[in-house]
Order: structure tokens, then sequence, then C-alpha cells
């Protein structure tokens, strides 16, 4: 038998490259913190250039992309930006995502769409750029990462609160991400999901601003309680690092025993 690797080396970042969408505010900006502070190079993507210039000044291994990922344009700068700049992309996380109408009724087929283009078509394609990369010959040799950032409401229904257009696209990251470890298992890229709980974000102000709703949500999670972002720091770190080598087409849910009512 081998001997255990330790926790600091088995966690370790050192040398890699990732890139981050949606990294302006939110999750999307701790997890690039996260990945920054265990030693990798984070490509930090959003629109809000000024929101990453500030992230930026938290740690210098952070380097800010103005991207909107729904412009393919876009993508393919972000990621020929990244492997131009270190000539490797090891982590990807599919973070960036909007959300649509509550009611499916008050959504039109185009907003429907538009919803499907940031939070699956995108991830998609950004997965595809870096898939497609040659793998240079030093540095990590472990593989490549795709953590697409999902959510609950990918495996149960948001009823009450709705959301056709965000649900499937949820769902359909979860395909998407069974399918792509599938195809890709062999050339050694291994693609996970993590679909987060109700988590206090920019995206859930009004949820946990509001007394009843935020009731709601200690009354059917088995914790009692939402999510503060640093309870995602574990998960994420496990998906990127070498401790999950042999961990792919999963999803990874942290959100407080939601799921298992």
């Amino acid at each position: 038998m081998s001997a255990p690797r330790p926790a600091s080396e088995l966690f370790s970042l050192q040398g890699r490259t990732a890139i981050v969408t949606g990294a302006s505010a939110g999750l999307g900006a701790r997890f690039a913190a996260v990945l920054a502070q265990a030693g990798a190079h984070v490509f930090a993507a959003a629109r809000r250039i000024d929101r990453l210039k500030e992230l930026a000044d938290f740690d210098a291994r952070i380097h800010p992309v103005a991207c909107d990922v729904s412009l393919e344009a876009d993508r393919t700068r972000l990621a020929e930006t990244a492997l131009t700049t270190t000539g490797r992309v090891d982590i990807l996380v599919n973070n960036a995502a909007t959300s649509g109408e509550t009611r499916a009724e008050d959504e039109s087929p185009d907003a429907f769409a538009d919803v499907l283009g940031v939070n699956l078509i995108a991830p998609f394609h950004l997965a595809r750029l870096i898939a497609e990369a040659p793998v240079p010959a030093d540095g990590p040799t472990t593989g490549r990462s795709v953590i697409n950032v999902s959510s609950i409401l990918g495996l149960v229904s948001a009823a009450p609160l709705g959301g056709a257009s965000y649900s499937a696209s949820k769902a359909g990251l979860i395909g998407l991400t069974r399918e792509l470890a599938g195809q890709w298992g062999r050339s050694g890229t291994r693609v996970n999901a993590l679909a987060p709980g109700w988590f206090r974000t920019e995206m859930t102000a009004d949820l946990f601003g509001d007394e009843r709703s935020s009731r709601w949500v200690e009354r059917n999670t088995l914790l009692c309680r939402g999510g503060d972002g640093h309870e995602l720091d574990g998960a994420l770190l496990f998906l990127a690092s070498d401790a999950s080598t042999y961990c792919t087409g999963q999803v990874l849910t942290v959100d407080g025993g939601w799921t298992a009512r």
C-alpha cells in the first residue's frame, strides 16, 4: 500500500490554471478566491469588470477577464486568453447563470431560450473549448476537471417558487455533465456537477430578505437553515483537485438535506 498523500498536497492546485465564469459576485467570486488560495492561476470572467478588478486586488493569482458568456466570441476569447497566458487550462468552473420568469405562463419561448443560452449552451461550448486544447507536457498530469454548477432545482421542482427555464437549464446541465463524462473519460478529462441548495447570494437576496420565504427554507431543509458561501469551499476543492481523480459524471449535492426529504 502506498503512503497516503498529505491533505495539503492532495488539495493543492499549485501550477494549475482555472477559469471561473460568473465570478463578479456571489458564489462565483467565492469560487475564484478559493481556487486562487489553493495555488491556481484563476481567470475570473464576468460582464462587470470593475467587480473583477476588486476581486483581483484580493489575490494576484486572479486575472479579470470581461466576458459575456451568452456571446460565442466572448467565450472563445476567454478560453484563448487563459491558454495563451499560461499555456494550459486544468479547471473550468461553469458558474455563470441567469434566471427567468417565475411563472411558466409569463415566459416567452424566446426568453426561455435566452436562459438556456447562458445556463446550458455556454457551459457546453466552454467545456468543449477546454477539452479540445492540447495538454502541455509539463505540470500536473492528473487530467482536467470541468465543474458544472447546477442546482437542487435541476433535481427537484422549484414549486411553489417556479422558474421553468432555470430548472430546465439546471437539469439539462446535469445530463450534459454525465454525457461529457462518458465521452471524455478516456482522455482523462473529468466532468462533474455541483448542485448547491439555498445559499445566500445576490440571486437569492429577495428570498432570504422575506421572512415568510426564509422560514420556508428553514422548514424544508434538514439542517433548518440556508447555506453560507464557505460551505461550498470543500466540495469545490474536492472536484477541482487530485482528491477526486476517480470521480466523474457525478452530481455533488450540497443542500443542507433539502433533497433528502
